[in-house]
């Protein structure tokens, strides 16, 4: 865990690519991280920020929209930066 906001039961959660860290590695990352916090008591909220300055995640947008959603436990968004 990067960042906890407890006021507003919020996870921060930040990734930076590298070269051994292929696009599908950093999807089944995030996916054990989402199922990390949603059995923790004080996130409901869940923000993944992947950087990405050298553009190694091949189609990011379908990254973030394959792993981005809301459920009854908690709400997940992952933005790969910078677009």
């Amino acid at each position: 865990m990067d960042f906890l906001l407890p006021e507003v039961e919020t996870v921060v959660e930040i990734k930076m690519t590298r070269p051994s860290l292929s696009t599908k590695l950093l999807g089944e990352q995030l996916i054990v991280d989402i199922a990390k916090y949603k059995q923790h008591p004080m996130c409901r909220s869940l923000f993944c920020v992947v950087y990405d300055p050298s553009g190694r995640i091949t189609n990011p947008r379908g990254v973030e929209n394959d792993l981005s959603g809301d459920n009854e436990k908690m709400n997940v968004r992952v933005m790969i930066v910078p677009r």
